[in-house]
């Protein structure tokens, strides 16, 4: 088998290139990555102060909320390359070097399996910490 094929191969070993081109957009790779950086224990919230704000902002208009699962996210996709550049607020108290390296795993798998696009790079900028006692910057909905 040539070099060519064992890359192009499918399910079954099937050449699937030969039938058509699958392309996947930069914000479907930044949706999986912002998905599975929230589920990490220790991630309080994604983007920096400013993003988080305009977010919260743009949350409460009809129609405006979709973004907020792609704050703090940033992906470069190739043909068959993924790079992503992920900002993050922490709680206190977590290991930094710990979360960084659970995210940075739970996004490669999560990309990876979904995508088939081979992760290449995940920067992670922790841009805050989440005291305890600070107060939210997005006050929960009065009305449901």
């Amino acid at each position: 088998m040539t070099e060519q094929k064992i890359q192009g191969a499918g399910r079954g070993g099937m050449d699937t290139g030969a039938r058509g081109r699958t392309t996947i957009a930069d914000g479907v790779v930044e949706k999986i990555a912002g998905m599975a950086t929230r589920d990490v224990e220790g991630v309080h919230a994604m983007g920096s102060g400013l993003s988080r704000t305009f977010g919260a902002m743009r949350d409460r208009v009809p129609g405006g909320g979709t973004a907020s699962v792609t704050r703090g996210v940033k992906a470069e996709v190739g043909e068959k390359q993924a790079a992503l550049d992920l900002e993050i607020v922490v709680e206190y108290g977590v290991s930094i070097a710990d979360v960084a390296r659970d995210v940075r795993e739970n996004v490669i798998t999560a990309v990876e399996r979904m995508t088939g696009l081979e992760v290449v790079e995940v920067n992670i900028a922790v841009s805050d910490v989440k005291l305890p006692d600070e107060e939210e910057e997005e006050p929960e909905r009065r009305i449901q």
